[in-house]
């Protein structure tokens, strides 16, 4: 099995702050994670390593076979999948949703003079449809529903075949029905032995699609517990993580918590 994330001590400091401290955890092909902890943990930082967008203060960070600060990252990005506020916020509000996702293929936000060919056309149309959102082709982006949003940002985080998929906090900010929509299409994602290697972030357990395999929680930094789901999602595993006595229980492939 190929190793698609392989940090080794991975360190991040600003100033004085320590936002990742001595990170060691690898993610194999076909592997679904889920990265938990309470605000401040460095589950959005640790984001940022895996899409090469920074670079760790110390420690060795490999993905997709090549290790950060020994390869041009330009060439390593476009084989990574990213759905995040961060780009929600890049994506112009005037584009249309169709252009959303084709526009991917150059790795741009905004349609400009570029050229696709109609097999781009026929793959975005059909990540669309995989999500649900195909009605919404010809709609503008910044008319979309939060729910609608998310969607469609997924199906541009997959429109160049990445062999890494990386979604953070996915399911902020939605409501119930939304946030049930893109679990369903998310466990439709994860159940394709096709799909790539993904990492997941959020807050709440509720949020974690069926289909989700191991799980990584994190706080102040550091690993609290890594390994599969069922062995790392345990009471005492999240107490410790959120210092607060939790229940967690797991019903038809969701999870839930609850205070004790």
């Amino acid at each position: 099995m190929t190793t698609v994330v392989d940090l080794a001590e991975v360190t991040i400091r600003r100033g004085e702050a320590v936002l990742l401290d001595g990170i060691d955890w690898s993610v194999e092909e076909g592997e679904r994670w889920v990265v938990i902890g309470p605000n401040g943990a460095g589950k959005t930082t640790l984001l940022q390593i895996l899409a090469a967008q920074m670079h760790p203060t110390s420690g060795v960070a490999g993905l997709l076979g090549e290790v950060l600060g020994t390869v041009d990252v330009f060439e390593l990005r476009p084989r990574i999948g990213m759905s995040s506020a961060a780009v929600a916020e890049r994506i112009p509000r005037g584009e249309r949703v169709a252009d959303v996702v084709v526009s991917a293929a150059y790795g741009v936000l905004g349609r400009w003079r570029e050229e696709y060919d109609e097999m781009d056309y026929e793959q975005a149309a059909g990540l669309l449809h995989r999500f649900r959102v195909e009605h919404l082709a010809d709609r503008t982006f910044g008319t979309l529903s939060e729910g609608e949003r998310k969607r469609v940002q997924i199906a541009r985080a997959l429109m160049t075949d990445p062999e890494l998929l990386l979604l953070d906090e996915p399911g902020a900010g939605l409501d119930l029905s939304g946030r049930e929509a893109l679990i369903g299409s998310l466990a439709e994602l994860y159940a394709d032995p096709y799909a790539p290697a993904s990492v997941l972030v959020t807050h709440h357990v509720e949020e974690i699609p069926p289909g989700i395999t191991h799980a990584l929680l994190l706080k102040q930094g550091r690993v609290v517990a890594a390994g599969p789901i069922a062995d790392t999602l345990t009471e005492q595993n999240m107490s410790t993580t959120f210092d607060l006595a939790l229940r967690i229980s797991q019903e038809d492939g969701r999870w839930s918590a609850r205070a004790r």
